[in-house]
């Protein structure tokens, strides 16, 4: 059963007129990091059409289509030198840090790139006269990976340290914190930053979520289910978190205003951005396994539900634990199924988003389902 986790009402008026004035924002000089990444080129995409100077992207290489208008640039945003004078050069107004190695790299990549890199870029960006640093972070930071989240939002504290199992959500964590300490520091006061949480990032130029959807489509893997299905999930098309990110960036620019700049004890709490963190999603939870049918059916899957093997939670697990042994012991590589694979299937992990909705005006552009049905054609397409 899909849910409706935020009824309208009549705020959403309120909102809709604070996602108008913000998109009206001039956002002036904007750096994007990870610029060949799906998420980076959505945004890039969508801030292009958008309220602008001046638009750069960070990322190791350019990608094989770049979009017009872009200024692109080649390094590595941990090697602090190339950083430094790519901020000196272009003095960007706002940052959006996106750039993350995948979830699965190896875990000193991960700490070099989403600790010590965004330390890097924080340190380049108040010195260089930026305003807005708005970081992407994960809905994952709040979870321990087991326990089930219910319309969880950002009263949860963070998960870190020996509570948290994956070491990637750990290094997120990592970063977000020391982000949002890094808000009007007294050596750079009118230095804002704001902290995105998406959930399970999907859509066109996506490289995890649907390339591994349809790969078990196209590995006839379709009449499997793990788990009974009952437990909802947050997905989230990239556009939509695109939208997010601009809308904050967009905030903490209007915040940076010389009429705006006040002592953080004197500011509304009920709107206040810079600081903060969001949840982000489609606000349209759908039981794990019925989003993983919808996108193998746009790929063409026509399994039944008669031919569905359901495989219970509890031996799932066994059989993974057996696989990864196995494959360990032999060293075959990666097992078909892991451990990881069937908490996170078989896991309810869904999000309010009521405090974007409510300070960033918030909602989504791109409907679960035709997001859903434009990117899996967009990864047919390209080969996934």
């Amino acid at each position: 059963m899909e849910k409706s986790t935020e009824p309208f009402d009549a705020a959403d008026d309120c909102n809709l007129n604070l996602e108008r004035d913000l998109l009206l924002v001039p956002l002036g000089t904007v750096l994007v990091t990870g610029g060949s990444g799906g998420l980076a080129n959505q945004i890039l995409l969508l801030t292009s059409r958008r309220v602008c100077s001046h638009l750069h992207s960070l990322d190791l290489r350019a990608p094989p289509e770049p979009i017009c208008g872009v200024h692109y640039h080649s390094a590595d945003l941990t090697d602090e030198a190339a950083v430094r004078q790519l901020f000196d050069n272009i003095h960007p107004d706002v940052v959006i840090h996106c750039a993350s190695p995948r979830f699965d790299a190896p875990k000193h990549v991960m700490h070099k790139v989403n600790v010590d890199g965004t330390t890097i870029l924080i340190n380049a960006a108040k010195d260089s006269g930026t305003k807005a640093f708005v970081y992407t972070s994960s809905a994952s930071v709040i979870s321990d990976a087991w326990t089930d989240l219910q319309g969880a939002d950002e009263s949860y504290p963070l998960v870190m340290g020996d509570q948290q199992p994956e070491f990637y959500t750990h290094t997120k964590a990592q970063a977000e914190t020391h982000v949002l300490s890094q808000n009007r520091p007294a050596t750079h006061p009118d230095f804002l930053t704001t902290a995105i949480r998406p959930s399970g990032i999907f859509g066109c130029g996506d490289s995890y979520v649907l390339p591994g959807i349809i790969a078990a489509y196209r590995a006839g893997r379709t009449n499997f289910q793990l788990g009974d299905n009952e437990n909802l999930f947050d997905f989230t098309e990239n556009t939509n978190v695109a939208h997010a990110h601009h809308l904050a960036a967009a905030a903490l620019i209007k915040a940076c205003r010389p009429e705006n700049l006040v002592g953080e004890e004197a500011e509304d709490e009920e709107t206040r951005v810079d600081g903060e963190a969001f949840f982000i999603t489609n606000d349209q939870p759908l039981p794990f396994w019925t989003f993983t049918r919808l996108a193998w059916a746009y790929a063409g899957d026509q399994t039944k539900a008669e031919e569905i093997w359901r495989i219970p939670r509890t031996w799932a697990m066994v059989i993974a634990g057996m696989l990864e042994w196995t494959f360990w012991a032999l060293r075959l590589g990666d097992p078909p199924l892991s451990r990881q694979k069937v908490r996170l299937s078989c896991m309810t992990r869904w999000y309010s988003i009521a405090k974007a909705k409510r300070r960033l005006g918030y909602r989504p552009l791109v409907e679960l389902r035709e997001g859903l049905r434009r990117g899996v054609e967009d990864c047919v397409g390209r080969g996934g």
